[in-house]
C-alpha cells in the first residue's frame, strides 16, 4: 500500500509540472492501492476549452443512466458521462444551490391521477437541493426542472426558535422520505421536515463541544450502515474539522473521524465514502472509517482553500477548494472545486 502511494506521489510531481507549458495536459495519477484513479484532462469543458459553468460552490449527483448533475452560480448543469452537457436549468430558481442529492420516488403526478387499470410505473429521479443564498431547501425533476416543493424558513410557532436567518448548507432524505437541512451558515440546528415539507423536529447547536457543531456544511445518508445513519461535516470544528454519526432522530452516536481539516460534504458508494476537503483533497474512507486514500492534495498555501484561482492558472492533478464529490456506478469519481471559474473534474478508477 505504502509503495503504492508512493508511486501515485511520483506520478502526480512527474506530470504536473508540463501543464505551466504549452504542452497538452496528460492524465495524472492519485490516490493509492483500490483507490487509485486518473484524471481526465479536459472533461465537462466547452468547445473552447473553457469552463460553461460559472462559480462553483456547490455539489454532484449521478442519477441512474450514469449522467452527471453539478450546481453553480448560474444554475444546474447535466453532463453526459464522456462530460457533454445534455441539459441544464439556468436562472434565480436555480442558481447557488449549495449542496444536492438525488433519490428515486414513485411518479408524484402518477399517483394522483386515477386510472382503471393497474400499470407499472418507473419511478422519478428528484433533486433536492439546500440553497444556502435563497434561504431555502427546493425540490426538483431530474429530467424536466420542474420544482415541486420548495423549504423556508421555520416559523417560531413551528419550531419554538425565533430564527433571524435561514441558510441550508447540506441536504439528505431519510428512506420514509424525510427530509433533513442543515442550516450550517446560520443557527447550526439541523431541521427535520416531512415529504410535503412540514416541521417535524430540530437538533444540535453552535459550539465546539462533543454534540455541537460549527458550521455544518455538509450531510449525507450513510447507507454503509442498517439502519441508515446520518454522516455530518462539521467543517469548521475546533482544532479540526471531523465527520460525525447521528441517527435519523437527531441522536448523537459518535465522533466518526476527526483532524481532517475542513471536510465539506460526504458521498457514499457501497463500503466507501468520499469526503472533499476545502484544503484542495479528496478523503476516503472504508467501512470502519479508516482513510485508504487521500486525492489531489495541494501543498501549495497559497492556492489551497482558494476560490480565486482561475481557470488558466488550474494544474491538472490538484485542486484548489474541493467542495462536491459523488461516484458513479463504475467506482469513477466526480469531484467539484470552489472555484470562481467553474471548475469540475472526473478521476476514473484505475483497475
Amino acid at each position: 500500500m505504502i509503495k503504492s502511494c508512493l508511486l501515485s506521489l511520483a506520478v502526480v510531481l512527474g506530470l504536473v509540472l508540463p501543464g505551466f507549458s504549452a504542452d497538452p495536459v496528460t492524465p495524472v495519477r492519485m490516490g493509492c492501492g483500490i483507490m487509485t484513479f486518473d484524471t481526465v484532462p479536459g472533461w465537462g469543458l466547452g468547445e473552447d476549452g473553457k469552463s460553461v459553468l460559472g462559480s462553483t460552490h456547490g455539489g454532484v449527483v449521478v442519477d441512474k443512466a450514469g449522467n452527471i448533475y453539478t450546481t453553480s452560480s448560474l444554475g444546474i448543469f447535466v453532463f453526459s458521462p464522456d462530460g457533454k452537457v445534455i441539459r441544464k436549468f439556468l436562472g434565480d430558481a436555480y442558481s447557488n444551490i449549495h449542496d444536492i442529492e438525488i433519490r428515486a420516488e414513485e411518479d408524484q403526478e402518477a399517483e394522483e391521477e386515477e386510472v382503471e387499470e393497474e400499470v407499472e410505473e418507473e419511478d422519478v429521479e428528484y433533486l433536492y437541493g439546500a440553497r444556502n443564498a435563497a434561504g431555502e431547501g427546493v425540490k426538483i425533476h431530474s429530467e424536466t426542472g420542474d420544482i415541486v416543493l420548495k423549504i423556508g424558513i421555520p416559523t417560531e410557532a413551528e419550531c419554538g426558535l425565533k430564527l433571524s436567518k435561514w441558510s441550508p448548507t447540506a441536504i439528505t432524505v431519510a428512506p420514509n422520505g424525510d427530509i433533513i437541512l442543515a442550516d450550517g451558515y446560520a443557527s447550526n440546528h439541523i431541521f427535520k421536515f416531512d415529504k410535503t415539507g412540514k416541521y417535524l423536529k430540530h437538533f444540535g447547536v453552535k459550539g465546539n463541544g462533543l454534540r455541537e457543531f460549527n458550521t455544518a456544511h455538509g450531510m449525507t445518508l450513510d447507507t454503509r450502515y442498517d439502519p441508515p445513519r446520518l454522516l455530518i461535516c462539521d467543517r469548521n470544528h475546533t482544532p479540526k474539522g471531523r465527520l460525525l454519526h447521528y441517527d435519523l432522530d437527531g441522536n448523537y452516536l459518535d465522533e466518526v473521524v476527526t483532524g481532517l481539516g475542513m471536510p465539506t460534504s460526504a458521498a457514499v458508494q457501497g463500503d466507501y465514502v468520499s469526503v472533499p476537503d476545502l484544503h484542495g483533497r479528496v478523503v476516503i474512507l472504508d467501512k470502519s472509517n479508516t482513510i485508504i486514500a487521500v486525492l489531489g492534495h495541494n501543498a501549495d498555501p497559497t492556492t489551497r482553500m482558494n476560490h480565486r484561482v482561475t481557470q488558466d492558472k488550474w494544474i491538472e492533478g490538484i485542486f484548489n477548494g474541493t467542495h462536491g464529490s459523488n461516484w458513479d456506478k463504475d467506482g469513477n469519481l466526480y469531484v467539484q472545486d470552489w472555484n470562481v471559474s467553474g471548475r469540475l473534474m472526473k478521476l476514473v478508477r484505475v483497475d
